[in-house]
């Protein structure tokens, strides 16, 4: 790498991309958490990469993972600090309205930092949308250490250096972070939070997809649980009970047919929805559903926009 790093001072932007490009989609995640949004989080990224090959004559010699996280993590400070946003009291994701998902496509792309099941279990725990939410509540400085700690499992003196801080400011910055997911998140992670969508979890989703290609409500409301909560950010909504989505349901219809793909998203079972307006003649990208399920049943339906589709591998067209 030493030769790398020569080679990138001296110039040579494909000896930078080489260096970079296997850290940037990891860095990508880490703005994304930071952030809450995938495309605020491509931006910092770029800017971030940005900044290093500028300033690449700074780097000591020392960890070059590391330097480019002090790098990512300040401009998503910066990106913070210049946002107007108000900090949500989180009864739902429809107030964290930047809110948007991440493609689990993606997220394999990152090995885990260790080749045991904890540390897998972190990592994807750590990306869902409930804790992804809460982080946003955090002061800046308070979510920038608890996602260095708590979730890339630095050192103290590690995270402390990086945000220029002294080691008993960040453990107390950590302690209040911490204090405010205790508080926020479900006592059992278990209720929110899994290793990864289950085979039945998925099983439920493809069953769901066939109800609604079929605009079987019937059977769609058999699968949901009676208290379903449905959110549409960036919509400052929460919809609760099956009545709420057998109006929504009505409504789906009367626009024209409908299909589905089962995707994963913030490591949830999903699904795209694709439509096809009375005289069009190919299926149109329209929606996403994140579905968080419970004992079963879909607890949870988080409902984003097409914008997405391309990050998920997904077409912008159905033929009929």
């Amino acid at each position: 790498m030493t030769d790398t790093i020569a080679a990138a001072k001296a110039g040579d932007e494909a000896a930078f991309a080489a260096l970079t490009g296997r850290h940037r989609r990891e860095l990508h995640v880490h703005c994304y958490r930071m952030l809450g949004s995938f495309d605020e989080a491509e931006d910092v990224v770029q800017d971030a990469l940005l900044n290093a090959w500028r300033g690449l004559d700074t780097f000591d010699g020392g960890n070059f993972r590391a330097w480019l996280y002090r790098i990512a993590t300040n401009a998503c400070l910066d990106a913070i600090r210049k946002s107007d946003r108000r900090v949500p009291s989180l009864r739902s994701f429809a107030e964290v309205p930047w809110i948007q998902p991440y493609p689990d496509r993606l997220l394999d792309e990152i090995a885990p930092p260790e080749a045991e099941p904890h540390a897998l279990a972190v990592a994807r725990e750590t990306i869902e949308l409930a804790f992804l939410a809460v982080l946003q509540m955090l002061p800046p400085q308070q979510r920038a250490v608890l996602i260095l700690r708590d979730v890339l499992g630095w050192q103290a003196a590690e995270a402390a250096s990086l945000l220029d801080l002294s080691v008993a400011a960040a453990n107390s910055a950590l302690q209040r972070g911490r204090a405010t997911l205790r508080e926020r998140l479900p006592q059992q992670r278990g209720e929110w939070s899994a290793a990864a969508p289950s085979e039945e979890e998925r099983a439920l989703v493809r069953r769901l997809v066939e109800a609604h290609d079929n605009g079987d409500f019937s059977t769609m409301s058999s699968l949901v649980r009676d208290d379903v909560r449905v959110t549409m950010p960036p919509e400052p909504h929460c919809y609760i009970g099956l009545e709420h989505l057998a109006r929504h349901g009505r409504i789906a219809e009367e626009m024209g047919e409908w299909r589905a793909v089962a995707v994963d998203a913030n490591r949830m079972p999903a699904f795209a929805s694709y439509l096809r307006r009375p005289g069009d003649t190919v299926f149109r990208a329209f929606k996403l559903d994140l579905v968080r399920v419970v004992d079963g049943k879909a607890a949870e339906l988080t409902t984003f926009d097409n914008h997405l589709f391309p990050a998920f591998g997904l077409d912008a067209t159905l033929e009929g």
